[in-house]
């Protein structure tokens, strides 16, 4: 094999790719590493992996294939041994007729080739893929799950799980060697920490069953374990967040709580939703090191960050944080009650769910099924005494009354609605039946918000965009001649993805007295956008396009987040 890779590492070398100190020193690591010449070539920044498959795709007269893109046949796949493809990095990704394509990472490897048409019976075609391409599908098809020893090595040091009553249970390392479904168990929660997962959802099917996680805001697919383990890696996250594993017909909801090191805990939000062929279980990761609740660096422009700055410090009134599911809402509410969090106040919240636990703020877990509603804990906070009241959610017209009562009789009120931007959130709530003269009376500010992917640090370069699609996208033309765009090429850090980690765009809108008299006139939410970006307001898209001028995130980005204003 040495001899083989030595000639891919002698082609590029003849190719003026690389020089000869550079293939000498990733020799000299070869034999330490075992690792192939391309990929230590890659990984030391002598070669761009792109240039590396172009030159080999040449060499050999062999097309490049983005895995990533490629609709993989499953079955192909698993029609040779997991071990085969493992070793020789060569993975059957479809089948034409008699012909099998296998995408390979060494095309001078004959003799794998040769095997697979052996083992198979069918004429293989060779196409050429990275090998994190193909490692990463390894994964996926095969999930090769490693040893729970190894992932807590890793980690550095041990990890229990503590549920909710306290009890001591460190039964999830104990029983590593029980049975297959805990290590999986174990692996998909550990993995999911160390890709920077929010959430992790598994899901059952008919005929497979599949895990995926959410990085930076979007879903793939890393896993399908047997389809035989459905039911019982269910029971065993149920088990984990002290929920009814006899119970398979409703709705139920959990928390698992695991130490990881020294000082840090990670807690896992279950919600487990019964399906026609199984139970779908969502997990949602909260970890409260990784929480940023620094304002200035969530993505604020300097002159939304005054808006916002000298509204939460007003005396009272109310401050309304708006936007989808998973947009970032809570994280900017706590980055305000971080900031409000002195001594001389008193602070109450009422959540659904508690996510994070902050000390010297009061904070309460809304449970409906006992009474205890948003609208319950709102009427007995204003018996405890208040200055700043968090309520997680505005709901219904029973919560927003009392809400508003409350910001109008001298406490600072913070909330979320669930709306598209910040002029309609006035009339929503009109529409859930507060009087105009209220609305305009006890708002201060009103934040819309999305999140972004962010450009990776690691492998950023800036690229040109056409004027006119920035132009299509809402661009000035001034703007236009100053923007230095920005993408990532995909590297170890990002996973190949080019984003690592997301970043808020605002929409920060503070109710002027020209704004309370377009609500009191009663002003469709299109007339108060227009007031409102009148009197200075950047919306949504054109926050995203700042992003893009300073090469924070991506024109793709900017239009999946953003509507057209």
């Amino acid at each position: 094999m040495s001899v083989l890779v030595n000639k891919i590492g002698e082609m590029l070398l003849k190719g003026n790719l690389i020089t000869a100190d550079q293939l000498r020193g990733a020799l000299e690591s070869q034999e330490k590493t075992h690792e192939r010449i391309g990929t230590i070539l890659v990984k030391a920044g002598f070669i761009k992996e792109e240039e590396l498959l172009a030159f080999l795709g040449r060499q050999f007269n062999l097309p490049v294939v983005d895995l990533s893109k490629y609709e993989i046949n499953s079955e192909v796949v698993r029609l040779l041994p997991e071990e085969m493809v493992q070793k020789h990095l060569a993975l059957p990704i479809n089948r034409v007729g008699s012909k099998m394509i296998v995408a390979v990472a060494d095309p001078s490897n004959m003799a794998i080739i040769d095997g697979i048409g052996f083992k198979t019976g069918y004429a293989v075609e060779m196409v050429l893929a990275s090998e994190r391409a193909i490692t990463t599908e390894i994964n996926k098809f095969f999930d090769r799950s490693m040893e729970f020893k190894d992932i807590i090595s890793e980690l550095d040091e041990d990890l229990e799980v503590i549920r909710e009553e306290e009890v001591d249970s460190a039964d999830l390392a104990r029983g590593v060697d029980d049975a297959p479904v805990v290590k999986l168990a174990n692996y998909l929660l550990t993995e999911a920490i160390k890709r920077r997962a929010s959430d992790i959802h598994i899901e059952p099917y008919e005929k497979e069953f599949r895990v995926r996680y959410r990085v930076d805001g979007v879903l793939f697919e890393v896993m399908r374990p047997p389809l035989r383990l459905r039911n019982a890696l269910s029971s065993r996250l149920k088990i984990m967040a002290s929920l009814d594993i006899a119970e398979r017909r409703l709705p139920q909801d959990g928390r698992i709580k695991m130490k990881i090191g020294k000082g840090r805990e990670m807690d896992f939000r279950v919600s487990v939703l019964p399906t026609i062929y199984g139970e779908k279980i969502v997990l949602r990761l909260l970890d409260k090191a990784s929480l940023e609740l620094d304002m200035t660096k969530l993505g604020f422009e300097p002159a939304q960050l005054l808006d916002f700055n000298a509204s939460i410090h007003r005396p009272f009134g109310m401050i309304l944080v708006t936007g989808p599911t998973g947009s970032g809402k809570t994280t900017t509410l706590y980055s305000a009650l971080v900031d409000l969090n002195k001594v001389a106040d008193n602070i109450c919240t009422a959540e659904d769910p508690v996510e994070y636990n902050f000390a010297g703020i009061n904070q309460v877990q809304t449970k409906e099924e006992i009474g205890l509603t948003f609208a319950a804990a709102l009427r007995s906070f204003l018996r405890q005494d208040p200055d700043i009241i968090m309520v997680g959610e505005i709901r219904d017209y029973e919560t927003a009354e009392i809400a508003v009562k409350a910001a109008l009789t001298g406490h600072l009120v913070l909330s979320t609605l669930h709306t598209n931007d910040a002029p309609s959130t006035v009339t929503r709530l009109m529409n859930m039946g507060i009087e105009p003269f209220l609305v305009s009376s006890s708002l201060n500010l009103i934040v819309a918000q999305r999140l972004a992917r962010r450009v990776c640090a690691h492998c950023r370069e800036e690229i040109k965009i056409p004027p006119k699609a920035l132009a299509d996208a809402g661009m000035k033309p001034e703007r236009i001649r100053l923007a230095k765009p920005a993408k990532g090429k995909g590297c170890e850090e990002c996973n190949g993805t080019g984003f690592h980690g997301r970043v808020a765009l605002y929409e920060v809108m503070p109710i002027k007295e020209e704004i309370k008299d377009l609500v009191l006139r009663g002003g469709s939410a299109i007339d108060l956008q227009r007031e409102a970006v009148r009197l200075g307001m950047k919306t949504l898209r054109q926050s995203g396009l700042t992003k893009l001028e300073e090469g924070v995130t991506t024109l793709e980005e900017v239009l999946r987040v953003t509507a057209p204003d």
